[in-house]
């Protein structure tokens, strides 16, 4: 949540929740050992179910979007965007209707492609990466040559995790804030681990393209090509490029990467098929046939175990049907600028996008559950008219287009990892939904406490500036003036970095791996348009931090990485929790820390000594 609403980027959470998983469980199963009370071992499917139920948990401010369209339903960032400011285009939140609204919606991305469990995990046999990396990590507790290794990780968890929080600490109790620029290193620099250094990298690019080049250059124009007087947070001044310039590259890259997995899914879709139609053998079958002998045993014996306990899909449709119904009568109470017929077209196309969205993850793992709730904005704001209440309805389907994609690929990358671990599908859809019920409770009062503490949550320029939010509400706002409100050379500023950033995505896959990884990634580039750059230094610092880390020992940096990044995740995120609760009494950090520029400080010290 913390990221969530400072970023709006989410990592991947999978591998830090198995591991975790393993280091709080073990820690806990070897107190029961000294005490005598644990009669088995803590096995494979176990630590797989904890990881399912922690991930499911974990990813709901992801799909839950707190950070976008919740915020971007508010007072606050009405405020801030000054258009569709009616009483019908504001909804603020509150825990009873956020915690209502995600139970309705939440469940039927689960039940909507559950019948497809088979045909993506064994017939198609998809990778799902993230899905079979945890399973390698799983795995790697739980053998004899892992034992030491796993020894070693739990040591190295607790260590960065005890750092990461007194460094937390520190920075809370010196009031430095997101001036200090170091303290959110650990927490995201190093969890690039996965992807080495062109997200960072391309995070740095994009601060210097935007900070250090664009604005200066926008500022510089000001009382020519937009009235010299206008507030910061003003959309007709130089706030109106930041935000459009950004929500142009994140259309540009969005529509490329949607594009293009598309035509891939299609492809390998009907390539696979293709392939089935020509043998109606299965993987596994008897007699034996010569696609059975191309098994190995240790497949034989997964999608054995796989298919003896798979779910039913007449379980799984009668599910989808009753809960849409619940859901298509319940949500225009909660929303009554969205209608029911709203909701049922979306419902109906739901599970089409959210097998789109599960087989590209399994291709590339890559989901694209925002890209789909652009989609739900654009479609559902134009339908309801976004300057009578078009604002809610198509905020509100984002989230419900966003809580039925997401979660499908999810569970799929979950089922893949159960599937190599020998774990029961019946198993792993129980904890998901058990994950996903807790989530829905959990979240929205994570949230909460947040929304409650800082009375300037979602304002740009502050400690947690949501910046989707208001981004997501102005590409609806667009529509009620159009494109003549916005300041001069706007429009074309954004058209420009649109192409650029499905170029540059063109340019990344014609090239290939090879050299795509010397070339900056556009959505990254986007973040400091609107954010601004001062995390993009905390994040190549820890880059730098793995660069030479690596050039030491490149097998501890396999062996540990994961294990620096989660402890340094956790412990930088769970002060957050404390220092809200501080926040709320009262109570204020006891110094006050603060980096000026020199022009600043001389200001103030003349003011001082005046």
């Amino acid at each position: 949540m913390k990221v969530n609403l400072t970023t709006g980027i989410i990592p991947s959470l999978n591998v830090s929740a198995g591991l975790l998983g393993f280091f709080f469980v073990k820690s806990w199963t070897k107190l029961l050992e000294k005490s005598g009370m644990l009669r088995q071992t803590f096995t494979w499917q176990e630590n797989t179910i904890i990881q399912t139920c922690v991930v499911a948990i974990s990813i709901i401010p992801f799909c839950g979007d707190f950070g976008s369209y919740i915020l971007g339903m508010s007072l606050v960032e009405v405020k801030q965007s000054a258009k569709a400011n009616a009483a019908q285009n504001v909804k603020n939140p509150e825990l009873g209707w956020m915690i209502g609204f995600l139970f309705v919606v939440s469940i039927l991305g689960l039940f909507s492609i559950v019948p497809l469990h088979k045909i993506m995990i064994v017939d198609f046999k998809l990778t799902y990466p993230s899905g079979t990396a945890t399973t390698h990590l799983i795995d790697s507790f739980h053998t004899p040559q892992g034992v030491e290794l796993a020894k070693n990780q739990d040591k190295e968890l607790g260590k960065f995790f005890s750092f990461s929080f007194l460094w937390s600490l520190f920075q809370w109790s010196f009031a430095a804030g997101d001036d200090c620029g170091f303290a959110k290193f650990p927490s995201l620099g190093l969890n690039a681990y996965e992807n080495k250094y062109i997200i960072n990298i391309s995070l740095l690019i994009g601060g210097i393209l935007s900070c250090g080049i664009m604005w200066p250059l926008n500022d510089a124009r000001k009382g020519d090509w937009y009235l010299a007087d206008l507030s910061k947070s003003s959309l007709y001044g130089l706030q109106g490029y930041k935000i459009f310039n950004a929500i142009a590259m994140i259309l540009g890259d969005g529509l490329y990467n949607f594009m293009k997995i598309l035509i891939q899914t299609l492809i390998c879709f009907f390539h696979q098929l293709h392939s089935k139609n020509t043998s109606s053998v299965l993987p596994i079958a008897d007699p034996p046939t010569p696609r059975n002998l191309t098994l190995s045993y240790d497949d034989q014996c997964c999608t054995r175990l796989f298919l003896k306990d798979l779910i039913l899909s007449r379980f799984a449709l009668v599910g989808y049907v009753v809960i849409s119904a619940i859901s298509i009568g319940t949500l225009p109470h909660i929303f009554p600028q969205l209608k029911w017929y709203h909701v049922l077209v979306i419902y109906i196309f739901a599970p089409i996008l959210a097998f789109c969205n599960a087989y590209g993850c399994g291709l590339s793992d890559w989901s694209l559950a925002s890209t789909y709730g652009k989609l739900a904005i654009f479609i559902v704001g134009a339908w309801a008219g976004t300057a009578i209440c078009g604002v809610i309805a198509s905020l509100a389907a984002r989230g419900v287009m966003m809580n039925i994609v997401s979660p499908a690929s999810d569970l799929m990358q979950d089922f893949k990892t159960g599937y190599l671990t020998l774990t029961s599908p019946h198993s792993m859809f129980v904890s998901q939904v058990v994950g996903t019920a807790m989530g829905r409770v959990i979240s929205p009062c994570v949230f909460w406490l947040f929304y409650k503490a800082f009375p300037d949550i979602g304002v740009a320029d502050s400690e947690y500036p949501a910046p989707y939010a208001l981004v997501y509400r102005n590409m609806l706002v667009l529509g009620v003036e159009g494109f003549s409100a916005l300041p001069k050379h706007c429009i074309t500023l954004s058209f420009v970095f649109f192409i650029a950033a499905a170029l540059i995505n063109l340019t990344r896959d014609v090239v290939g791996e090879m050299w795509a990884r010397f070339i900056p990634v556009p959505m990254a580039m986007e973040i400091p348009f609107y954010v601004g750059s001062y995390f993009a230094i905390d994040m190549c610092v820890g880059s730098l931090i793995l660069f030479v880390w690596e050039k030491t020992g490149k097998e501890s940096v396999e062996a540990f990485g994961s294990s620096v990044a989660s402890g340094l995740i956790c412990g930088d995120g769970i002060l957050a929790l404390p220092s809200s609760v501080l926040a709320l009494i009262g109570e204020k950090p006891p110094i006050c820390m603060k980096f000026l520029s020199r022009a600043t400080n001389a200001k103030v010290d003349r003011f001082l000594l005046s």
